[in-house]
């Protein structure tokens, strides 16, 4: 396990929770005492239902214009 002190947690947060979800946990010292610890937390995930996502699927609108006319004609408008 990786100490680190409470300052150098602050600036590297996301690499710190990044490593603790690979199974490396890391404690964080302040004035050299321990004081917390990020480690990873168990989760199963869940199973996607099927049905529900068709059902999603269907009920969202036909889009008319292809993907890449309207992404060239936002790319080329003013607003972007």
């Amino acid at each position: 396990m990786d100490d680190i002190s409470l300052a150098d947690a602050k600036a590297h947060l996301s690499e710190l929770v990044e490593q603790a979800t690979q199974g490396k946990p890391v404690r964080i010292t302040r004035r050299g005492k321990p004081v917390a610890q990020i480690t990873s937390i168990d989760r199963e995930p869940k199973p996607i239902d099927l049905d529900n996502l068709r059902a999603l699927t269907n009920a969202m609108p036909f889009q008319d214009e292809p993907t890449r006319s309207w992404l060239a004609a936002v790319r080329d408008s003013a607003r972007y």
